[in-house]
């Protein structure tokens, strides 16, 4: 496949990916309890953030190879989340922040911001990751100095949020 079509792919799954789920947040499927989800995911996250940290140890000690795979790692534990972030939205009904004061504005910093930013870090990986793959490793490193910090910024403010809002899950 060339570069323009695999381009335009990224371009296109990156676009689709947010319409979809924001799409699927609009269907309910009855009878299905998924309510354990949420603590899952978001360990998920957790973990992303600290294989995140660990990748970057490893590339910068020169292990080419943990990189790779701790990215490898990464982009499927992304995958998994957001299928089951879907199913956990398709299936229950959505949790109401039920802070009060000042933490509310902050939890809705936090969360809006993680939510953009979700959005942007997807065409970011996908581009980052494709000059790895292609062995573009100058254009990949000078992509990753970006990519990096929001990946690590939507993964921790992932869990802060499940955090944040937990007390009110029913």
């Amino acid at each position: 496949m060339n570069k323009k079509i695999i381009n335009n792919l990224i371009i296109v799954v990156s676009v689709v990916i947010p319409l979809v789920v924001a799409l699927l947040f609009r269907v309910k499927v009855e009878g299905y309890d998924f309510t354990f989800l949420p603590p899952i995911y978001a360990s998920i996250n957790g973990l992303t953030a600290l294989l995140l940290i660990v990748a970057l140890w490893a590339i910068k000690n020169g292990n080419k190879v943990l990189h790779e795979r701790l990215m490898k790692v990464n982009l499927g534990l992304s995958l998994l989340f957001l299928l089951m972030y879907v199913v956990y939205h398709m299936t229950s009904e959505s949790t109401s922040f039920g802070g009060e004061g000042n933490i509310r504005y902050v939890y809705f910093f936090i969360l809006i911001s993680h939510i953009l930013l979700s959005i942007s870090v997807i065409p970011l990986v996908l581009f980052t990751y494709l000059r790895a793959y292609n062995g573009e490793f100058d254009r990949h490193k000078k992509l990753a100095r970006i990519t990096f910090p929001i990946w690590l910024y939507v993964a921790i403010t992932g869990v802060v949020v499940y955090v944040m809002i937990s007390p009110y899950y029913a």
